[in-house]
């Protein structure tokens, strides 16, 4: 079996290494999939993947002229494969459902805690001998409105902790969530928690119908000096309005572990160049803005998990067994 790795960072292949069969011939490769790259999966059987890689048509059709039967996801969103396409094309996909969302989900808190206390601020002040209180004001999450969009896991475990903080909160979802009524979360229709919420955050799947779903009409609807933050999909929110609803103070915190433009950004080092993305460099004049790059996931626990169900989606098809993982359109 001849599987290749792309979008594999050293922390990727240390936890590979760990878990994958020794058998089997493993090539890991940095950079990410793309019509420059795809070479590298000459005369693999399978191919791993993650959330930036490039799987469109014409991606696909060079994997299967290669002999590429299987594409492991290394991420629960799939949103980047043509699923159309790798059906004609006879390629499987699977993915990793759920890897760790106690990581995605104390991630989310923790945007909101450094957003509404300013402790980026705190750490820099505090470095250069500053001890002044001045623009420091925060406020308490107690007796706050919450809204979640989305009630998967994740969604609820963040609901299940704004709770425990003594907050109202409120989700919405298209589908009935009757875990939500036992933790109660209370759900409601999308514009009765945009116009109720104090904090909204996100995290729902990225569709033909949830993107963008945070634009200029959403944002105007919502609470003056609104917390908006997404750890979900970079496309739920529209940039240039986010832009526009810092400027009019209409959104008072935003906080961002994705972003829609990300795949050009995040998982390396542009410290030495210019970014040429005007309106992500525009979003970080902010001072009511925090970014952290593609990391809510990032644990020891996720990244375990991540490569053991990878393995597990690859071996299933060596053998030939029901792929559970599967996503197919």
């Amino acid at each position: 079996m001849k599987v290749v790795s792309f979008s594999c960072k050293i922390y990727d292949r240390q936890q590979l290494c760990q878990v994958l069969p020794s058998e089997w011939e493993i090539n890991y490769v940095e950079p990410v999939l793309d019509e420059h790259t795809v070479v590298y999966a000459q005369g693999a059987d399978a191919i791993t993947a993650f959330v930036n890689d490039q799987l469109n048509a014409k991606i696909l059709q060079r994997l299967a002229d290669y002999g590429v039967k299987l594409i492991a996801l290394r991420c629960a969103g799939f949103n980047n494969v043509d699923l159309a396409a790798a059906e004609r094309l006879g390629i499987k996909v699977t993915r990793v459902p759920a890897y760790s969302p106690y990581a995605v989900a104390e991630h989310t808190i923790g945007l909101m805690l450094a957003l509404s206390r300013k402790l980026y601020k705190a750490y820099n002040r505090v470095r250069e001998g500053n001890f002044a209180l001045n623009g420091m004001l925060g406020f308490d999450f107690h007796g706050k409105t919450v809204g979640v969009i989305g009630a998967g896991k994740i969604g609820r475990l963040v609901g299940e902790r704004m709770k425990a903080f003594g907050c109202e909160v409120l989700v919405y979802d298209p589908f009935l969530c009757e875990a939500c009524d036992e933790l109660g979360l209370q759900q409601v229709p999308l514009q009765d928690l945009f116009e109720r919420s104090d904090i909204i955050t996100l995290h729902c799947p990225l569709t033909d119908e949830t993107n963008h779903m945070i634009d200029a009409e959403s944002i105007a609807s919502m609470k003056k000096g609104v917390m908006l933050i997404n750890t979900g999909r970079g496309a739920l929110m529209e940039p240039q309005s986010l832009v526009d609803g810092l400027k009019s103070g209409q959104i008072g915190y935003l906080g961002m572990d994705v972003y829609e433009k990300e795949g050009a950004l995040f998982f390396e080092d542009h410290s030495c160049e210019i970014i040429q993305d005007d309106v992500f460099e525009r979003l970080l004049t902010f001072p009511n803005v925090l970014v952290t790059g593609h990391q809510a996931y990032f644990t020891e626990e996720a990244l375990r998990h991540i490569s053991e169900t990878t393995r597990d989606n690859i071996q299933m098809f060596i053998n030939g067994q029901e792929l559970v993982n599967q996503v197919s359109c």
